[in-house]
């Protein structure tokens, strides 16, 4: 038995973008119109905002540019969190958290970590804020799901050998579980140097596959912590899924799902 995505899909791919400049609507387009998802993450005080040759999405046009992806916490002012004091720290999660909530009627419970600075003191502080994972900026050129979600080390930035690792994916060994291919960046490196070929090949190679989960960073999360409350019997022929999210498994016999509250007989273990 292995645990797979949902439908029995074996791998799943997520983008995460920063800072919620202009450049994200020609992004979020191009994501949604290959049927792939991206996590964006903002500062929320920064929305609308036009410092000339930066501009960023406004509030009246969020919904819809981001629409069928998620959004998710920057800091509110993009401080640096090993620098300011803590309550500084605990204004720049919370106030995020709350303006775009405000703006988009939907919980905020994801992060990225401002300038990638964080700490053992910072984790604490967003978890007690109500923050379920933070991405960081080291990349592993992997594939397995992090260990820590507090610490959810991408795959690769889009300038770090993207196409070469995609074509890994793409053949990753069966024997890994759940593998998982992440890649971060920020849309305006495309737009200052109008050079969008890399990405836009990117995703071309990755739209379509039958075997890839195209998920937001949340929906990632949310499954693979449901994958790891799972409860066996002492034979461990027979889970129990007490998580709110139906997972799903790969056995001889094929895929079976199980449902929130269901105990079902899998067979093998």
């Amino acid at each position: 038995m292995r645990f797979v995505y949902p439908n029995g899909l074996r791998k799943a791919l997520t983008f995460s973008y920063d800072d919620g400049q202009s450049f994200d609507r020609r992004l979020a387009e191009l994501l949604r119109s290959h049927g792939m998802k991206g996590t964006f993450h903002l500062n929320s005080e920064r929305v609308g905002a036009d410092w000339g040759n930066e501009k960023f999405i406004t509030a009246e046009e969020l919904k819809e540019v981001y629409a069928g992806h998620e959004i998710a916490c920057h800091g509110v002012q993009h401080r640096n969190p090993t620098t300011i004091t803590r309550q500084q720290m605990v204004l720049e999660i919370q106030e995020d958290r709350k303006a775009l909530e405000k703006l988009t009627g939907h919980l905020v419970q994801g992060m990225s970590y401002a300038f990638g600075n964080y700490n053992e003191e910072i984790i604490e502080i967003a978890k007690s804020l109500g923050i379920k994972y933070s991405r960081t900026v080291k990349d592993t050129k992997g594939f397995f799901p992090p260990a820590d979600f507090m610490q959810w080390h991408p795959t690769c930035h889009h300038d770090n050998h993207l196409l070469e690792l995609g074509d890994r994916f793409l053949d990753v060994p069966g024997y890994y579980e759940l593998p998982v291919m992440y890649v971060w960046g920020h849309s305006f490196e495309f737009g200052r140097s109008g050079d969008w070929s890399v990405i836009e090949a990117f995703v071309e190679k990755m739209a379509g596959k039958e075997d890839i989960w195209y998920a937001t960073n949340m929906e990632i999360y949310t499954y693979i912590q449901a994958v790891r409350s799972q409860e066996f019997s002492a034979d461990g022929l027979t889970m129990y899924n007490p998580a709110a999210t139906e997972v799903w498994v790969s056995t001889r016999e094929g895929f079976l799902s199980v449902k929130p509250g269901e105990t079902k007989y899998i067979g093998e273990h």
